[in-house]
C-alpha cells in the first residue's frame, strides 16, 4: 500500500488574509505562502492550513444545516479557558449550542466555520 499522509486542510472563505490572520494568531502558525486568492499557514508539523477565496461565499450555519458546516477543525489547548478567551478576542464567536457536556467548546471563526477547542 502506498504511504499517504495528510498534508493540509484548506478552508473556503471570502477573505483569505483575514481568516489566515485569525488562525495564525490563535495557533502561532506562520505564513508560508500568500496571494490575494490563497494563504497557507505552517508550523512545520507537516499539516498546513490553507484559506482560499470563494466568490459568493456563504458561511456555514451552526448547529443548523441550511448551509452545512462542510468541515470543522479541532484544536487541543493546554488551558481551555485561556484559549477560548484568545479566540473570542481575535474575532471568534461562541454559539449558544454547546454539545459535549463541557468536554470541548464550539466556536465560530470570523468566516463562520465551526471549530472546537478541547483540553489536552
Amino acid at each position: 500500500m502506498p504511504g499517504v499522509e495528510l498534508r493540509g486542510v484548506t478552508l473556503d472563505c471570502a477573505d483569505p488574509q483575514t481568516l489566515a490572520g485569525f488562525y495564525g494568531a490563535l495557533t502561532g502558525m506562520r505564513e508560508l505562502f500568500s496571494t490575494a486568492e490563497f494563504v497557507a499557514l505552517t508550523n512545520d508539523s507537516g499539516c498546513d492550513l490553507g484559506f482560499q477565496r470563494v466568490d459568493r461565499y456563504r458561511p456555514p450555519q451552526w448547529p443548523g444545516q441550511d448551509v452545512p458546516q462542510q468541515l470543522h477543525l479541532d484544536f487541543r489547548a493546554d488551558d481551555l479557558d485561556a484559549a477560548e478567551q484568545l479566540a473570542l478576542k481575535l474575532g471568534a464567536t461562541k454559539p449558544n449550542h454547546q454539545p459535549g457536556n463541557g468536554r470541548w467548546r464550539v466556536l465560530l471563526d470570523p468566516a463562520g466555520h465551526p471549530f472546537c477547542l478541547t483540553s489536552s
